[in-house]
């Protein structure tokens, strides 16, 4: 009949970023978003999580969330299961990593080197690196150097306060290498720079690949500039409330902030509705 449309799909697999997303700004999971992810599992929907985060990082969701479906570290450089077997690793190839970190100390940055499951620093002093090992629960090793630990490099990251100076570099190191690496902020004062399939668009395709789920059943739901690679494969986006407005306008939906249950309040309202298994009462709630 004229004038009428096909309902949407239905949600088969949600894919969601973790820090500025599924946990608060203080790295906390809440019980309404525990739930929310519960009541995914018993709707059947896949549930997976892909972050700038190491593995090690990773850990300390399994078990609350009871993790089923596989976990993209690295922005997808390493895929792991919940019980840390490796799925897939892509490394920073090894003829541009130095560069790579040339071009970053050129911009003011401090740099530091993710390889496997360890996370190398030169200043453990460095804005950030105190946090970032409260955040993903270890310590970096401290090396005088990186040109002993670039030919399996997962990940090089830039980091500075000075946010613009950090959107600067990201610029200057993809005109620089161009295909050759995948670079984009994490947050606003990280640049991180990996394979270049290993980025959070090629996680909503490995994940659809894998599992057999069209695009168009794959829900994702991020807060930063590298998630919107992810955004513009999946059939439904949703950007955090915290995230920047042009993050957010690449967005299907917009959702409240991380510190205002965004996370569950997204799964309540725009994915909950569209899985076979839903039931109403408990959707809408400020």
């Amino acid at each position: 009949m004229a004038g009428t449309s096909s309902p949407p799909p239905p949600i088969s697999a949600v894919l969601a970023d973790v820090d500025g997303t599924l946990v608060t700004k203080g790295k906390v999971l809440t019980p309404r978003a525990i739930d929310a992810i519960r009541r995914l599992h018993e709707a059947g929907v896949l549930f997976a999580i892909t972050s700038g985060r190491p593995p090690r990082g990773m850990r300390m969701l399994v078990h609350p969330l009871e993790m089923r479906g596989p976990m993209a570290a690295f922005n997808g450089g390493i895929i792991v299961q919940p019980d840390m077997t490796v799925v897939d690793e892509r490394t920073v190839p090894a003829d541009a990593a130095p560069a790579i970190v040339e071009t970053i100390r050129a911009h003011g940055l401090y740099v530091w080197v993710y390889r496997g499951t360890e996370w190398y620093v030169t200043d453990p002093e460095a804005p950030h690196a105190r946090r970032e090992a409260t955040t993903v629960r270890f310590q970096p090793t401290v090396v005088p150097g990186y040109d002993r630990l670039l030919d399996r490099a997962v990940k090089i990251v830039g980091v500075s306060d000075d946010h613009d100076l950090v959107a600067r570099c990201e610029a200057a190191v993809r005109q620089r290498f161009g295909t050759h690496v995948s670079a984009a902020r994490s947050q606003a004062y990280y640049l991180d720079v990996t394979h270049p399939t290993a980025n959070k668009g090629v996680v909503v395709e490995r994940l659809s690949h894998y599992y057999g789920i069209p695009l168009e059943q794959i829900v994702t739901v991020g807060d930063q500039p590298n998630d919107v690679l992810m955004f513009q494969r999946s059939g439904t986006s949703i950007a955090m409330g915290n995230a920047s407005k042009e993050v957010q306008e690449q967005a299907t939906y917009v959702t409240a902030s991380h510190e205002d249950e965004g996370f569950a309040k997204a799964i309540e309202q725009y994915v909950l509705p569209r899985t076979p298994a839903f039931r109403p009462g408990r959707e809408g709630s400020p």
